[in-house]
């Protein structure tokens, strides 16, 4: 089972589009008061108002990364897509969550420790999206 190009570009625009809901249902409605209660010392780093072109962006790269790892490992359907999603979503930000603790002072330990776990729930939605819809899609001809 090989990903074509166009289930790669519709796994990733239809698991952006859910990683980016999900994100602000979990991130700014849900955890908001957990985030900020366990900030670190810096000051003045969070935005006004977000730049929402750069977090749109930035879940679109979220779910390629997902994406080009479910065609690494076959994964296929909700559960295969969940099951990568989750994996994806806490190894990466359990890397970039200890490296930004240890070269900055934006979030305390309990944070740092606690929102990778959180990507694991975040990341298996929208990998389970991708999988959902690229089960759904018909494999591209090979005409």
């Amino acid at each position: 089972i090989i990903m074509d190009t166009r289930k790669f570009l519709v796994g990733t625009l239809v698991g952006g589009i859910v990683l980016y809901v999900t994100g602000y249902l979990i991130f700014t409605m849900a955890l908001a008061g957990f985030y900020a209660e366990n900030a670190g010392a810096a000051t003045g780093v969070s935005r006004p108002a977000e730049l929402m072109w750069a977090v749109a962006l930035g879940n679109l790269a979220y779910a390629a990364l997902i994406c080009y790892a479910m065609g690494a490992r076959f994964a296929t359907g909700m559960i295969g897509g969940a099951k990568v999603g989750a994996v994806v979503g806490f190894l990466m930000w359990f890397a970039v969550d200890f490296i930004l603790y240890g070269v900055s002072d934006v979030a305390n330990l309990t944070r740092t420790i606690v929102h990778p776990l959180v990507q694991i729930v975040h990341g298996g939605i929208g990998g389970a999206a991708i999988g959902f819809v690229m089960e759904r899609m018909k494999p591209a001809s090979s005409a």
